[in-house]
C-alpha cells in the first residue's frame, strides 16, 4: 500500500484536477487498485523476460537522435492584458464570475489501476478560500475541509476514525492559492501580475504562454488557446517522485457552459517522465447553491458516517 499523500491545493478548477494525481497515490486508491493488480507472478516474469532482449537490442542501435526544437507558432500580437480580457470574456465575463459565491462540482476521479478504477467525488468551493472535498470508496467517505484559515481531514480508509488537522505544509498550500474563479478573473484586484512569455504549441495547438506572479511571490505558467482563448494547460505544483522533483501540468479539455459560465469538464494531470496520466471527469456543475460556513468547519464524524471512538 503506497504511503498517504496530501491532496494538492490549486486555484479554482485546477484544485480539483490536482486531486486526481494525489488521490492516485493515496492508500484509499491503492486498496481500490489491489484487486485489479492481482496478476500472477508467472505473467509478470514472462513479460519481463520478453522485454529485456528488446531493450538490449534497442540500446545497440547507436546514439540517440538529436532533439529538434519546435518553432514558436505564429499568433496575432497581443499584450498580456488583452489576452486576459479575451480569456475572461470566453469564460463568461467578469460580471458573471463576480456574481458567483459558491461552486459545486461532482464527477469521477481516475485512481489508476488496470482496469482503471474511478472514484466518485464532490467538491464544494465558497468565496473566502473555503473548500470541502469528499471522495467515496466502498462504504467509506474521505473528507477534507478548509475554512479559509485552517483545515482538517478524515481518512477512515486508514482506520483513522478521527479528525486530523492539516499539517503546516498543507495549511500553507491551501492558503496560498486563488479563489474559485481561477487566477485570471479579477487578477489585478487579486494582486496577480501577468506577463506574456511568448507562444508555444500545446498538443499541436498554438497558445499564448503567460507567467503569473501571485501576491505571495510564487509564480505559475498558464497556456491560453490562440483561437478560443480558453485555458489549455496550467502548470501544477511539482512533485517529488523517485527522489527527483518532476514538473506537473494540468490539461483542460471538453469545455461546457452552465448559467453563462464556461468551465472544462475533463482535466488531465501529467507528470514529467511518467507514462500514466490521471483524468478527472466533471459530470455536474452547480452555481450558487447555498452553503453554510459550518460546512467548511471541523468535520463531525457522525455526519459523515464514521463512528466516534
Amino acid at each position: 500500500m503506497t504511503r498517504s499523500r496530501r491532496f494538492l491545493w490549486a486555484f479554482g478548477l485546477a484544485f480539483v484536477a490536482s486531486t486526481a494525481l494525489a488521490a492516485s497515490q493515496s492508500p484509499v486508491t491503492a486498496e481500490a487498485r489491489s484487486g485489479a493488480r492481482a496478476k500472477s507472478p508467472a505473467k509478470a516474469t514472462a513479460k519481463a523476460s520478453t522485454k529485456a532482449p528488446a531493450k538490449a537490442s534497442a540500446t545497440a542501435k547507436g546514439p540517440a537522435k538529436k532533439t529538434v526544437s519546435t518553432p514558436a507558432p505564429k499568433l496575432p500580437k497581443m499584450t498580456a492584458e488583452r489576452i486576459v480580457e479575451r480569456n475572461v470574456a470566453a469564460r463568461g465575463g467578469l460580471g458573471a464570475w463576480r456574481a458567483v459565491n459558491t461552486l459545486t462540482m461532482s464527477g469521477r476521479l481516475d485512481a489508476g489501476g488496470k482496469p482503471t478504477v474511478e472514484l466518485p467525488f464532490v467538491m464544494k468551493l465558497k468565496r473566502g478560500h473555503k473548500s470541502r472535498l469528499e471522495v467515496a470508496f466502498k462504504d467509506q467517505t474521505a473528507v477534507q475541509v478548509y475554512d479559509g484559515s485552517q483545515g482538517w481531514k478524515v481518512r477512515p480508509f486508514l482506520n483513522r476514525d478521527q479528525v486530523e488537522p492539516y499539517t503546516e505544509a498543507e495549511a500553507r498550500s491551501a492558503a496560498g492559492w486563488e479563489e474559485l474563479d481561477g487566477p485570471l478573473i479579477d487578477c489585478a484586484a487579486k494582486g496577480t501580475k501577468v506577463e506574456l512569455v511568448g507562444t508555444e504549441s500545446v498538443e499541436g495547438k498554438p497558445t499564448y504562454k503567460l507567467r503569473l506572479t501571485f501576491k505571495s511571490g510564487e509564480q505559475r505558467h498558464v497556456w491560453i488557446d490562440g483561437k478560443s482563448f480558453l485555458e489549455r494547460k496550467m502548470e501544477g505544483e511539482p512533485r517529488k517522485l523517485d527522489g527527483k522533483l518532476r514538473a506537473v501540468a494540468i490539461h483542460y479539455r471538453e469545455f461546457g457552459t452552465d448559467r453563462g459560465l464556461t468551465t472544462p469538464r475533463v482535466l488531465e494531470t501529467v507528470v514529467d517522465g511518467v507514462k500514466s496520466t490521471h483524468k478527472l471527469t466533471i459530470t455536474k456543475v452547480a452555481v450558487n447553491v447555498p452553503m453554510p460556513d459550518s460546512l467548511f468547519g471541523k468535520p463531525q464524524l457522525a455526519s459523515i458516517g464514521v463512528p466516534a471512538r
